[in-house]
Formats: C-alpha cells, sequence, structure tokens
C-alpha cells in the first residue's frame, strides 16, 4: 500500500508517518522508485502500537523508541511484556530520586533519608515475601514503590504497614484481568500493543473507578451522618 493509504487505515496523517520515518520508529517501506515505497500490513500494526504509545500512552518519542526497541528484543509473549513493563515509565520513582538528591543539605538529614530508605526498603521486602510475589530488587516498580513509603513516612501520613497487604491482594486481582486480556497473542507486537493499553492506558481508567467508588462512599456517610448517624432514625 502506498504511504497514504497507510495512513488512512492507521488514522495517522501522511506527515506524522513521514517524521516516525525519520526517527527510526518505523522501517522504512520497500522502495518502488526514487520517491516512492510500499508498506504492509507489519507497518500498520508498528504505526497502531506507537500511537498508542505516543497519543494514549503521552510517552516522548525517546521513551517510544526504547519501548519498541524491547519489543524488536523480546523472542516470547512473556519476554515482550516484561519488556512493555519495564520500559514505560515509573513517576514515582523518578519524583523520588530528585527528592533524595534535594534533601541532602545536611548530615542530620542524610542520615534520616538513610535510615527511611531502610524502614521502607524492608517493608516492600517483606511484603513481596509475604504474597510470594516474583519480583527482583532491581524492578523499577520496587524501587517506586520504595520511595512511595518513604514519602508516605516523610509526610506521616501514619499508614499501618500491614495494610498493604489488602490492597495488593486487590491489584494483585486487577492483574490477573489484565493479563487475562492478553491470552492468546504470540504475535510480540499485538502483544505489545495490548500490553501497552493494559499497562499504560488501562491504569487511569482503574483509578478513576477506585475515585468514583470513595466518592460513593463520602456520599452515603455524609446523607447517614445527616439522617443521625448510621444508627439513626430512617429518611
Amino acid at each position: 500500500m502506498k504511504i497514504s493509504e497507510l495512513s488512512r487505515r492507521t488514522g495517522v496523517p501522511v506527515a506524522s508517518i513521514k517524521y516516525f520515518l525519520r526517527q527510526g520508529l518505523l522501517p522504512a517501506g520497500r522502495a518502488t522508485a526514487a520517491t516512492l515505497a510500499e508498506y504492509g500490513e507489519e507497518h500498520a500494526q508498528r504505526l497502531r502500537l506507537i500511537k498508542a504509545l505516543t497519543t494514549l500512552g503521552g510517552l516522548s518519542i525517546a521513551a517510544t523508541r526504547e519501548v519498541l526497541g524491547a519489543v524488536d528484543q523480546a523472542h516470547s509473549s512473556e519476554s515482550a511484556l516484561g519488556a512493555i513493563s519495564y520500559a514505560l515509565p515509573v513517576p514515582v520513582a523518578a519524583q523520588g530520586a530528585a527528592r533524595q538528591k534535594a534533601e541532602t543539605a545536611g548530615e542530620a538529614e542524610e542520615e534520616a533519608q538513610d535510615a527511611a530508605d531502610v524502614t521502607a526498603g524492608a517493608e516492600v521486602a517483606q511484603l513481596l515475601a509475604d504474597l510470594d510475589w516474583q519480583a527482583p530488587t532491581t524492578s523499577p516498580h520496587v524501587q517506586g514503590l520504595t520511595v512511595a513509603l518513604e514519602e508516605l513516612r516523610r509526610l506521616d501520613a501514619q499508614y499501618a504497614p500491614g495494610e498493604l497487604a489488602a490492597y495488593a491482594k486487590l491489584a494483585e486481582s486487577v492483574a490477573r484481568l489484565d493479563l487475562e486480556r492478553a491470552a492468546g497473542l504470540d504475535d510480540p507486537v499485538a502483544l505489545a500493543e495490548r500490553a501497552v493499553i493494559v499497562f499504560a492506558i488501562c491504569a487511569p481508567v482503574f483509578e478513576l473507578l477506585r475515585r468514583l467508588a470513595q466518592e460513593d462512599q463520602v456520599r452515603r456517610r455524609v446523607a447517614g451522618a445527616g439522617r443521625g448517624g448510621p444508627d439513626g432514625p430512617p429518611a
């Protein structure tokens, strides 16, 4: 197909396709003339993945190139899913690294931060052991969770470490549902496209569902308090 047809099939403007070609995100088509080329279904599939990463996933060109490179090197469905999971950014870890770097003004602060690092790291390690989850300490998600717990402690959020297990069990159920959506896909690119949707795009949907549930619970409690509380007279 010509580049114009490729554009129509994928919904990606011709100018964007040419830009992706120049950036090396999209393989070159088969040259048919000095300025013409033909493209196949593999180009359309790749463009859908690029669109998912850049438009829906909100990744930069550099981050997209990293994800695509990881997908291209994957040799199985499991490695493709792992590549996508690790290549997508972990904002909490990045923010925490910047905060830790800024909080090195004095020796006392450094010692306090080191103590918080050790405590949070131990909590995460214990949680993973209790749940029997397979995640190495080098995982960006382990590091991100550690930073998040450090931040909770710094803000004196008064969370109980044992409470994490209940949230983790819910997360485990969601993860099973996520991966069930990718079942039966053997092609690495198709699997990567689905993984991007699950990992990068469905996460905000789940977060919004959680917030809607919270809103519902708040409204119910407010309504109950207005009637004299949960044990008050019926409306």
